[in-house]
């Protein structure tokens, strides 16, 4: 059985016991996660959502959080002005392995749900300003 899933802007088809590279999220090493925006569910039976398939998830095992090979960018201007710019980003990642990939009855697992950090600080912010 494998899914198509959606995190971090990018889509990734998975099935158990794939490793992947995804944009970090609020979780540390150990934890499991469950990622719910599954645009499709292959196996026995092809489910494709629209634009999301109702009751599915991936749940998966975050191995670690790393950061990606860095990526130099080089800037110069011409002509009359002789400056120069170099600048490295190193963004980061989370490893995770997937364990199960669930058709239906994603609300009944009990895991908690895979968001990114960006996610993670805007809730955090929200909850304080509603507890003011």
């Amino acid at each position: 059985m494998f899914a198509v899933l959606k995190t971090g802007g990018k889509q990734y088809k998975v099935q158990a016991g794939d490793v992947l590279r995804v944009e970090l999220i609020a979780a540390v090493a150990g934890d499991k996660v469950q990622f719910n925006e599954i645009l499709m569910v292959g196996g026995d039976k092809l489910t494709v959502g629209a634009p999301l398939v109702e009751g599915a998830a991936v749940v998966a095992e975050v191995i670690d959080n790393i950061k990606a090979d860095k990526v130099i960018t080089y800037h110069k201007r011409r002509r009359k002005h002789s400056s120069q710019r170099t600048r490295g980003h190193r963004q980061k990642l989370t490893l995770v392995r997937v364990t199960e990939v669930l058709a239906s009855g994603a609300a009944a697992s009990g895991v908690k749900e895979a968001v990114g950090t960006a996610s993670a600080r805007r809730v955090a912010h929200n909850a304080t300003a509603a507890q003011e």
